[in-house]
């Protein structure tokens, strides 16, 4: 299935136009500009045209203007100049600054350039975070405050997870009379925004060129001229000095295409077009996700950008949602996805934990068409459809479907009993956390219980019925257990492997547990899902099928089943054809595999899950349990179908 790349403020695919130029230049114009001979000026040549386009894209026909890995070497070059001036200014006893000033929304690159330098050539300045307001703009007041004492200030033209764009020329008007320098980073403003960059009082602005349909490792950086310059890199001389190292020609003819289809127009998107194609988008997120908010105002923000959240619903499981449907979006700034950490660019702005916690990045390039916009929003239908049927939004009239469904926050299971026949439901060990993803799932139910195996209780039993199903609460010196039929037990922080001989020692049950019972704990510390009363882990066992040998292992095993262990809005989202037993609703399946034992195949995104709910399987003793390596990311989604063994 084709994707939706809906994440181009993290990386763009490359301008046709730009892929041509580099492979021109690797075939025809290979040379080393610093060469003399033929090849070499030919070379030069392709090098001197690009810079000469670039300055007039970029409004700065005087300054230096530097070819560069990205935007990260941009800005440790920006940072290195600013601060080795600081320093001589300080040696003359000439009035320097003692503030290194960046927005509290700025990239990380620059705070972490910043302390990097400032400790490496013991300046000893203080790193001051500028606030920004509710909608994520610069706070001028905080900056007129602080310019007297500003040593060097670190903005940014348009921030890469809301979108917002700065006020420059407020900030400029902040610093007049400051002796400070000023970087602005422009990563996201170049094919987005106007430049002018030699009418401004801006010293240093980074680019990086796989921002806008170049390839990785290639960027720009403007130095204003009489700007204070120091050379990150030295070695042979190139780029007139100011950066060593022979010069990334296929990146920078690349890139040149990208800024000569800037110059030229008609191949990007008109902001009229783009502004468009936002509110196309916003409304489709307004239609599928009741509740959701935008945590950056369009009429401040890029209209390439939007960040949004959506009550009750974490950033992980909308990533996992749209990536399901093939949507690519991100939770903020890629070079920190992997961190799972609140959004510090939201909690900047005072918003809420809740939004900060859970927002969502969607972005799109000015080379973004209008079918594209189109499918997009089939998707974003689609990914509401299946939060619905999910119960993760409302279920008044379609109510999750029953069994036994597990829930894990902070390492604690809550275990709810869901009866479709008479509408009723138990809840065990309910955590404040989970109340309302509980209540969420509840609709359409009527709770009959709300029990704990942590909470003391009186001695006897009592039994709850559930339809035809039965909970039998059993209370011993150990503790509190309950008994769901003979299939499951919940038996809170107990230890598995005691617990049937306390019930026996305590006459609690005429005999032993029943064979093939599962143990469902309280805590991912006593096991990560149901357990056995013998459940051991095999050691050096092989859990893992390599998709290359996923068609041979299923014509060996016809009777093989492939498990889809995403969440159920994800499996909806997908249009998989395997069955789906999402991770919570395993110890409801589990009986029905054991007492049919035939070879499973689990798989998820990128094979964490399954290989957990294969690894479960085993240690219950089911020796036929294997996860597909690396998910659906790298194998694609399996698709034969199979029925659930019953």
């Amino acid at each position: 299935m084709d994707t939706i790349d809906l994440d181009s403020n993290a990386t763009t695919p490359i301008l046709p136009a730009a892929l041509r130029a580099a492979l021109q230049v690797m075939e025809d114009q290979y040379g080393n500009p610093s060469s003399v001979h033929g090849t070499g000026l030919r070379a030069k040549t392709v090098l001197d045209e690009v810079r000469a386009c670039a300055r007039r894209v970029l409004g700065a026909p005087t300054g230096r203007l530097m070819f560069t890995s990205g935007a990260t070497e941009g800005i440790q070059t920006a940072v290195l100049s600013a601060l080795c001036a600081i320093r001589a200014r300080r040696a003359e006893g000439a009035g320097a600054g003692s503030l290194l000033v960046y927005g509290a929304t700025e990239h990380k690159a620059v705070p972490e350039s910043l302390a990097h330098w400032n400790a490496l050539l013991g300046l000893d300045l203080q790193l001051v975070a500028l606030p920004v307001d509710a909608d994520g703009r610069h706070d001028l007041a905080a900056m007129r405050a602080l310019a007297p004492d500003a040593a060097f200030v670190c903005t940014m033209a348009a921030n890469n997870e809301t979108g917002i764009v700065s006020d420059l020329d407020g900030i400029a008007a902040a610093l007049a009379g400051s002796p400070a320098l000023w970087m602005v980073d422009c990563v996201q403003a170049l094919g987005k925004l106007p430049l002018a960059l030699a009418n401004t009082r801006i010293d240093y602005a980074p680019f990086s060129g796989h921002k806008l349909y170049a390839p990785k490792g290639t960027g720009m950086l403007y130095v204003r001229e009489g700007a204070p310059f120091t050379p990150l890199l030295m070695g042979g001389g190139q780029e007139g000095g100011q950066r060593s190292g022979t010069e990334n020609m296929p990146g920078i003819a690349a890139l040149g295409a990208v800024l000569a289809a800037l110059e030229a127009g008609g191949t990007f998107r008109t902001h009229a077009e783009l502004c468009g194609f936002r509110e196309q988008v916003a409304d489709a997120l307004r239609a599928a996700l009741p509740g959701v908010v935008f945590n950056a105002p369009f009429n401040h923000a890029l209209p390439t950008t939007l960040n949004f959240s959506v009550p009750g619903l974490s950033s992980k499981e909308l990533l996992d949602l749209f990536d399901a449907a093939d949507v690519r979006v991100s939770g903020g700034s890629a070079c920190s996805a992997k961190a799972a950490k609140p959004s510090y660019v939201l909690d900047a702005m005072g918003l809420p934990v809740w939004r900060s916690s859970s927002a969502v990045r969607l972005s799109y390039g000015p080379l973004m068409d209008a079918a594209t916009i189109t499918e997009a929003c089939a998707c974003i239908a689609r990914c509401g459809q299946a939060l619905r049927a999910a119960g993760l939004l409302d279920t008044s009239d379609t109510p999750v479907a029953g069994g036994l469904l597990q829930l894990t926050a902070n390492g604690a299971h809550t275990w709810l009993v869901l009866d479709a026949a008479s509408r009723t439901a138990a809840v065990i060990d309910a955590q404040p956390a989970l109340a309302p993803r509980i209540a969420a799932l509840l609709c359409g139910y009527r709770p009959v219980a709300s029990l704990s195996t942590r909470a003391e209780a009186p001695a006897g039993d009592d039994t709850i019925a559930l339809g035809e199903r039965t909970l039998r609460r059993i209370v011993s010196a150990a503790g509190v257990c309950y008994l769901l039929d003979d299939t499951h037990a919940f038996t809170g922080t107990m230890a598995p492997a005691s617990l049937a001989a306390m019930l026996l020692a305590d006459d609690l049950l005429a005999d032993d547990l029943p064979a093939g019972m599962l143990l469902c704990p309280a805590t991912e510390a006593v096991a990560p899902f149901c357990t056995g009363v013998q459940s051991r882990r095999e050691e050096d066992v092989d859990l893992h099928l390599a998709a290359a040998d996923l068609a041979t292992f299923l014509a060996a095993h016809p009777d093989a089943v492939l498990v889809d262990v995403r969440e159920t809005f994800e499996h909806a989202a997908a249009k998989s054809d395997a069955i789906n037993v999402p991770l919570g609703r395993l110890a409801q399946q589990i009986p029905a595999w054991l007492a049919r034992p035939v070879p499973l195949v689990f798989f998820c995104r990128a094979g964490n899950r399954s290989v957990r709910a294969a690894q479960c399987l085993r240690d219950l003793g089911y020796p036929m349990a294997w996860s597909l390596s690396g998910g659906v990311a790298l194998a694609g989604t399996p698709q034969r179908p199979f029925a659930l063994a019953a």
